[in-house]
């Protein structure tokens, strides 16, 4: 499948506890100067982080509309209580807006009423987004650690589906009842004091040899190194992907979508923007190696980005 029109870029929800002003000017920047056209918000990752953002729901939503963005709101990642059981019937039953759902809990609320499918949830092959589309599903994110081979094939075999692909952030990897963000700081995920908020973009992991590996986010573990489809966006716009979905993280986001704009507009060639990305984000390393069907820490230079018949700039 061949596209005419680049893909969108849609604002994913910010995975990592900021405190509510943070939280609520980030999304009024995004409104205001981001060349995005979807902003998905709400808390997916743990559930007591939910009221620094609570107050502020509103006026960023009156915000992000009024610059003619389209709101998305995002459910949890891990449903284990009753309270977020309950939270998130409330969300589905009150809601007018569309909601994305990150947990199979979400799907028996949502089934029969539009809705899309975060990242957080396994789409590996057609036939699960045949499923979903027909529960009601309009839109699937792709995991981030699908090969290229595998979005390729996967949008092949499912038309009428629009889907997304995870370009830019830390990966989430995994998500877990336990908080070994809270324990690695002496605290207990009960009486956690919201120790995550000091780590705004994660909190590193190494190996016992001292090597890079991971990141914590509360409950759930992040990706050390940050995926970067700059090089890669001339194949997947070709393969027919209707939207291109940026992670927040702790830099310049206004910046970064301007970069993805830019490429995918064919304004700026991918190497140029690639060094400049590293320029806004030097928290991390970047990486593209699940894309080419390598370990997701990889990085894979354009000059070798050849395999799927897209010329290079």
């Amino acid at each position: 499948m061949s596209r005419t029109v680049p893909p969108s870029l849609t604002m994913g929800p910010v995975y990592y506890l900021w405190d509510g002003p943070k939280w609520r000017d980030f999304h009024f920047r995004i409104a205001d100067e981001a060349p995005v056209d979807r902003v998905v918000i709400g808390e997916t990752v743990c559930s007591k982080r939910q009221h620094f953002i609570e107050p502020h729901i509103a006026e960023v939503i009156e915000r992000l509309e009024a610059a003619g963005k389209s709101v998305v709101l995002s459910t949890l990642s891990l449903v284990t209580l009753e309270r977020e059981s309950r939270q998130i019937r409330e969300l589905v039953s009150d809601s007018e807006h569309l909601i994305e759902a990150n947990d199979l809990s979400a799907l028996g609320l949502l089934n029969g009423r539009p809705h899309s499918i975060g990242p957080l949830v396994n789409v590996y092959n057609a036939a699960t987004a045949k499923l979903l589309a027909d529960r009601g599903a309009t839109a699937i994110c792709l995991p981030p650690e699908l090969p290229f081979a595998s979005v390729e094939k996967i949008i092949a075999d499912s038309p009428g589906i629009a889907f997304e692909v995870f370009a830019f952030g830390r990966m989430p990897l995994a998500i877990s009842a336990r908080c070994a963000h809270a324990r690695s700081k002496g605290r207990i995920k009960d009486n956690c004091q919201f120790v995550c908020g000091e780590d705004p973009d994660g909190l590193p992991v190494k190996t016992l040899d001292r090597q890079s590996f991971l990141a914590l986010n509360g409950v759930q573990t992040v990706s050390h190194t940050c995926q970067a489809l700059l090089g890669e966006l001339a194949s997947l716009s070709a393969c027919g992907v209707s939207a291109i979905r940026l992670s927040p993280q702790d830099c310049n986001m206004v910046a970064v979508a301007k970069l993805y704009r830019a490429v995918l507009d064919d304004t700026l060639d991918a190497d140029e923007a690639i060094a400049l990305l590293r320029e806004i984000y030097p928290m991390a390393p970047l990486s593209n190696g699940f894309h080419h069907a390598r370990e997701g820490a990889a990085w894979v230079a354009r000059a070798r980005n050849t395999a799927h018949g897209v010329g290079l700039d």
